[in-house]
């Protein structure tokens, strides 16, 4: 790995769209390259599922290397040169959109790999971040999980949709909830795209027999709407042209909110009322319907059940961006559809009380056991030797958040190393001292580079680990037995 690290330093400053959002680039320069690379073993001995060694039959692959050379493999790449006309044209990736969490192999690994293969590095790595239960990941213990197919279920797919793709920010983590995706059903589904298209097709119904009127009394109010409109499609490319997902879906709901507000301004039901204004009332209606047209379009990537159902409403067919490259696209004369509610308006205090009920109903149908692994020979856990340890030191390991590592007197007269991932759990400082209890004849395994001579015992419920620990007047060097 270090041999690559200037190089791929130098790749990063000169492309600097190459890891994006530029936080993530950030700590992989600062967190990794900087500080210098360590050379990255690519197999283990502690299991054996995997690609075999060839050369030493007790390694495997390790799987941040075999899983990264799919991305190539799987489109026709050959070691020898004589790539598939797939790899020609696909490789190199225009994007890899991964979560956060996997962004340093993505970025430092896998280039690296490529690098040493003379193949060329995909042209951006875009590190997404999490959508979170308020301030936490989700988590099957704690009991926080929220389910797609829940959510579908009791809110449609498309809401669903909308919400994970607008309120997931760019580069910051979301925050998803059962009360958050009513409210903004509510607030942008419900009232701001669907009502607007209920009431401007019950409007034309009503007052032109739900036929596409044709524009004939034109006004300057028309022209601000048009402008929005015109400039929606160059504005949701731009957007979507750096992965601003969320930001280039509020352009399309900017024209609509714009929409909106244009009813206000010419307050059709008045202009209804004077039979002198039937051709001004003719115009505003057929700028909301090319309106609404454009927003379809626009946001059938995003809501393409939705997209479709309103194509239906309009009485006509999605056309494509290419056709909103003027505003008129709506056929005179043509007939529009049926009027009919996108979202429906949520009840939330009567929703949240069904959600909580079906919740409690199911954890009383799954209420979990506990469980236990198959029974083994006596002979079989007297192999396993528990030894009781005092901590000399401990320290967080540089680089991780995840692991401790410990020094301690085993009774050996030798300090043994151990290395454990409780750092979320504990702080260094207060386990020096303590009495704990260690599995001591497990081989030893390398972990972020550095050897664990052994595994401490801890307990697991619900979320939350607790180490083992022990009287401080039981002896190091004592066995569990």
């Amino acid at each position: 790995m270090s041999k690559y690290a200037d190089r791929l330093m130098q790749h990063i400053e000169e492309h600097p769209e190459f890891i994006q959002p530029e936080s993530r680039k950030n700590e992989m320069v600062n967190n990794f390259l900087k500080p210098g690379l360590q050379d990255l073993c690519v197999s283990r001995t502690s299991f054996s599922w995997g690609i075999p060694v060839d050369f030493d039959p007790g390694h495997v692959v390790y799987v941040w290397l075999d899983a990264l050379t799919n991305y190539i493999t799987f489109c026709g790449y050959d070691p020898d040169g004589n790539h598939d006309e797939h790899y020609k044209r696909f490789w190199p990736a225009d994007v890899h959109l991964i979560g956060k969490d996997i962004i340093r192999f993505h970025t430092i690994y896998w280039p690296i790999f490529l690098m040493a293969l003379g193949e060329p590095l995909p042209k951006q790595v875009f590190g997404h971040p999490w959508l979170l239960v308020g301030e936490g990941k989700m988590s099957k213990s704690l009991g926080n999980v929220i389910y797609a197919d829940d959510l579908v279920r009791l809110f449609g797919v498309d809401a669903v949709r909308y919400y994970v793709l607008h309120e997931m920010p760019f580069a910051n983590d979301g925050v998803i909830s059962y009360e958050l995706i009513c409210e903004r059903i509510n607030s942008e589904l419900a009232n701001v795209l669907g009502n607007l298209v209920n009431r401007t097709i019950a409007m034309t119904k009503k007052y032109f027999d739900g036929v596409v009127p044709a524009p004939a009394d034109a006004e300057p109010v028309d022209d601000e709407l048009k402008a929005v409109a015109l400039g929606l499609p160059a504005a949701v490319e731009k957007r979507m042209a750096d992965l601003h997902v969320a930001d280039a879906i509020d352009e399309v709901f900017t024209l609509l909110r714009r929409s909106n507000k244009y009813i206000d301004e010419t307050m059709p039901w008045a202009l209804a009322k004077d039979e002198d204004k039937k051709g001004r009332l003719g115009t505003v209606l057929y700028n909301l319907l090319e309106s609404i047209r454009f927003a379809a379009t626009m946001l059938r990537p995003y809501l393409p059940d939705t997209a479709d159902k309103i194509f239906a409403q309009l009485g006509t067919e999605d056309k494509g961006v290419e056709s909103l490259q003027a505003f008129g696209g709506m056929a005179a004369g043509a007939p529009v559809g049926e009027a009919s509610i996108l979202f429906e308006r949520i009840d939330i205090p009567k929703k949240m009380a069904e959600i909580e009920e079906e919740k409690m109903a199911q954890q009383q149908v799954e209420k979990p056991a506990v469980t236990f692994l198959p029974d083994i020979p006596f002979d079989d856990f007297c192999k396993v030797d528990m030894t009781v340890c005092k901590v000399i030191a401990c320290e967080n390991v540089k680089k991780s958040e995840k692991l401790l590592k410990f020094q301690l007197d085993d009774g050996s007269g030798t300090p043994r190393q151990i290395l454990s991932g409780i750092a979320k759990y504990y702080k260094a400082e207060d386990l020096v001292g303590k009495t704990v209890v260690a599995v001591t004849n497990l081989p030893p395994r390398k972990m972020m580079g550095q050897e664990s001579n052994g595994m401490l015992l801890s307990a697991e419920k619900d979320g939350k680990l607790t180490l083992l620990m022990l009287d401080d007047a039981i002896e190091a060097g004592a066995k569990l037995c």
